[in-house]
């Protein structure tokens, strides 16, 4: 049987890393054995539903490139649906209308709590023939096994089991006759035709309910993954502070997917020491078997590092389009492969690299305050003066970065003097600030002329 996997989200607030985490793994897990992966919305909480978020959530699917195969399947669209399988199960006496109040269920929990006991239903219309109380919209409930244990091999956690005795009859439709999330859950993961259910471990005890409701329709149970969650650095639960924030804040931040995916697929799984993955190599070597039981650690340093990676290793084409949803157009300048090469390895996010790029393409306004202390001190001002004329009777052009080195470098010689008497003021010339690209890329993207007006202006300024 083909492998079919899924990711259910709910459309009440963004996806968060840890959401794409356990998409990441189905779809790895369905693309690894040419099986299918499919995208469900469960919906059916129609007070806090978001439009917003629903698509939010596509959106972030269409920018980390995790196609899903066939339609989305919203459960808001199968409530019909739903309520052929709660009327079968009546009809068949495996479930039952409750007419327990909502007082009545007060009562009994506050009895159990004073006996220390743990709050459950106690099945008292189970099997109830009498005339049903006036005034009461019952809820439904299904009949779960009373004896024996509800057990599953969980590949992840590994043997899981409990006492039937521990799942009460719970309820299957509200009073208004909207389906609970056990129940649709089951529903849909069996017509979907699932092979392999990968979820977090949140949802572990949510699995004998499950099993009971697929047991009482007949359905084949799938292959259970329960995934550890992602804690912070500090070993504590994952906030929006650490890192669990809207995946598409990730790229207003300037990562690239690739590297976001590549991060992910490691907090959890691992193949030896290999920490750079590609997608191919991810999608060949994935295995759900293989997933770590522990929790894993948000790294935001591990995340920069493979971002800069990326980075580095995309090609100058595809960066110049990216940077131009951060403010950077520069797919029509003549130096655009010099201009990339001398900034994407100082970049670890696209914000950076923009910022790099801005520094270069725009003449410093202001200089930073501490550079202009640290920089345009003693003797600077001669230095730089002196050159400003070495660049304008410099006979040869000026068209690479070492050609401008070999300027930099008589000057030292003439002036018996370091590199960085030259290169710190001319950094801070240039660029307003200590930070920036190596001075021989920059005067080479610059041109002579460019160099020299912004020389000239630090020469006054420390005049």
């Amino acid at each position: 049987m083909s492998t079919v996997t899924r990711f259910a989200p709910s459309p009440t607030g963004y996806l968060h890393i840890g959401g794409l985490r356990t998409a990441l793994f189905s779809w790895l897990t369905a693309k690894h054995n040419n099986g299918k992966f499919l995208l469900r919305i469960e919906d059916t909480d129609m007070a806090r539903n978001s439009e917003e978020a629903k698509d939010a959530i596509l959106k972030a699917f269409e920018w980390v490139g995790m196609s899903h195969d066939g339609e989305v399947v919203y459960q808001s669209k199968r409530f019909d649906l739903y309520k052929k399988y709660i009327d079968q199960l009546l009809n068949e006496g495996k479930a039952y209308k409750c007419y327990m109040s909502k007082e009545e269920l007060a009562a009994l929990r506050e009895k159990q709590m004073a006996k220390k006991e743990r709050t459950r239903y106690d099945g008292r219309y189970r099997d109830f023939t009498g005339t049903p109380p006036e005034g009461i919209a019952p809820v439904i409930r299904i009949k779960a096994p009373q004896e024996g244990r509800i057990s599953f091999v969980d590949g992840v956690k590994g043997e899981f089991s409990v006492d039937a005795k521990e799942v009460d009859d719970f309820v299957i439709a509200r009073a208004d006759g909207s389906p609970t999330y056990n129940f649709v859950v089951a529903i849909d993961d069996a017509l979907m035709g699932l092979t392999d259910v990968i979820r977090g471990d949140d949802h572990l005890y949510n699995t004998p309910k499950q099993i009971v409701v697929y047991n009482a329709l007949g359905f084949k149970i799938p292959n259970f993954y329960h995934v550890a969650m992602i804690n912070n650095e500090q070993g504590k639960k994952l906030s929006k502070r650490d890192g669990a924030t809207d995946v598409m804040e990730y790229k207003t931040m300037g990562y690239l997917p690739e590297a976001l995916l590549n991060f992910l697929v490691r907090l959890g799984w691992s193949h030896g020491d290999q920490e750079i993955f590609s997608l191919e190599e991810m999608i060949n070597l994935f295995d759900p078997n293989d997933i770590n039981k522990s929790s894993s650690n948000y790294n935001l340093d591990k995340l920069l590092w493979l971002n800069a990676h990326y980075i580095k290793n995309t090609s100058n084409e595809k960066l110049a389009e990216m940077l131009k949803d951060f403010g950077v157009d520069i797919a029509g300048h003549d130096k655009l492969e010099m201009l990339l090469d001398a900034t994407k390895e100082r970049g670890k996010t696209l914000v950076e690299l923009s910022n790099q790029i801005n520094l270069i393409l725009h003449a410093p306004k202001a200089y930073d305050e501490k550079a202009v202390k640290k920089a345009f001190k003693g003797d600077a001002k001669a230095i730089l003066t002196d050159f400003i004329a070495m660049l304008q009777t410099w006979e040869k052009p000026l068209h690479l970065p070492s050609d401008c080195h070999a300027v930099m470098e008589k000057l030292v010689a003439d002036k018996e003097i370091g590199f960085g008497k030259i290169g710190m003021p001319l950094r801070v010339s240039l660029l307003g600030s200590m930070t920036g690209a190596g001075m021989d890329e920059v005067m080479a993207i610059l041109g002579v002329d460019e160099t020299i007006t912004r020389i000239e202006r630090a020469v006054t300024t420390i005049e």
